[in-house]
């Protein structure tokens, strides 16, 4: 009987998890870059007995039919997965596990990094060297808000969310809010106080989005929730799932005007867009990818899986 079959999305997936996963089994690796597409993937399902997933590529009834009765593993390198029917595959007996908590503290240091950089107005400011418009002389030029001593708010106290209020101790700002679905016990730990989405909004001079996108999140953020905020405040999005559609219209990091008209990013009223890379760090990205590998030798070896769904 000859090896069992593991398709690997993505021909970049950090190699010790390669080279863990070729040690048991045959690897099929997608090799199209910047990645496969959905039709090129669905080719190579049959037959395979896990699939290593890599993407936000949706994986519902038809991707499952595809791949057949072979398949007995499905692992996600990624914390979300909206972009998965998890009833279908459950209800095949398909083993499914993702990889929760890895990428907590890359995620945490990104969304401080931008609210840093959105209150500061870094990029502008470095539209302005590249433009040759340094313009120290003037005293209130390019002026922009700290942490310190500021209200923050975080949509979700979960994981990524704590991680972020962890760090925030360290820049002295005067209040952390919070909202959700109730109250959480780890919120005492960083002198979180519980409050409605709309008092959050209110009184928050930052709003950090940390919760997954779901039936509820789903486009949460629109015209009457940023009626409620601060005229300065700024609004910086990690969410999980495809996170533009927890906005009316897609955004990841909000700041005030005035910038150049012929500014290079997109803008929405009075705010710019700026994209980001929650999980990508070496690190964080190995992690993640080792927890799927290990996710899918446990599901052929018939052992619980260390990150099941």
């Amino acid at each position: 009987m000859g090896k069992k079959k593991v398709l690997i999305s993505h021909c970049e997936i950090p190699q010790p998890a390669l080279d863990l996963l070729k040690e048991k089994y045959e690897c099929i690796i997608c090799p199209e870059l910047p990645a496969p597409t959905r039709q090129q993937v669905l080719d190579r399902l049959p037959g395979v007995d896990a699939i290593f997933w890599w993407g936000k590529g949706s994986l519902d009834k038809e991707f499952l039919d595809k791949a057949g009765s072979s398949l007995k593993v499905l692992a996600l390198m990624s914390a979300g997965y909206n972009h998965v029917d998890v009833t279908e595959v459950k209800a095949r007996g398909i083993k499914l596990g993702n990889t929760p908590n890895v990428l907590d503290a890359a995620v945490a240091d990104q969304a401080v990094l931008l609210a840093l950089a959105a209150g500061r107005r870094m990029q502008e400011g470095r539209q302005q060297i590249l433009d040759n418009q340094w313009d120290i002389a003037r005293p209130q030029w390019l002026l922009g808000q700290q942490l310190k001593d500021s209200v923050v708010g975080i949509v979700g106290l979960g994981g990524i969310g704590q991680a972020i209020s962890k760090r925030l101790r360290a820049f002295e700002i005067s209040k952390l809010l919070y909202t959700g679905h109730k109250p959480k016990p780890e919120a005492t730990t960083y002198s979180a106080e519980f409050v409605s989405l709309d008092t959050l909004l209110r009184e928050s001079d930052y709003v950090l989005i940390a919760c997954p996108l779901n039936s509820e999140t789903r486009s949460m953020f629109n015209e009457g929730a940023f009626s409620k905020m601060k005229p300065n405040s700024i609004l910086v999005n990690i969410s999980r799932g495809e996170t533009g559609q927890i906005f009316a219209a897609g955004l990841d990091v909000m700041y005030p005007e005035p910038l150049p008209p012929d500014h290079k990013l997109l803008s929405l009223n009075n705010c710019v867009i700026v994209p980001h890379l929650g999980s990508a760090t070496l690190k964080t990205r190995t992690d993640m990818a080792m927890l799927t590998a290990r996710n899918i030798i446990a599901g052929l070896e018939g052992t619980p899986l260390p990150a099941p769904l």
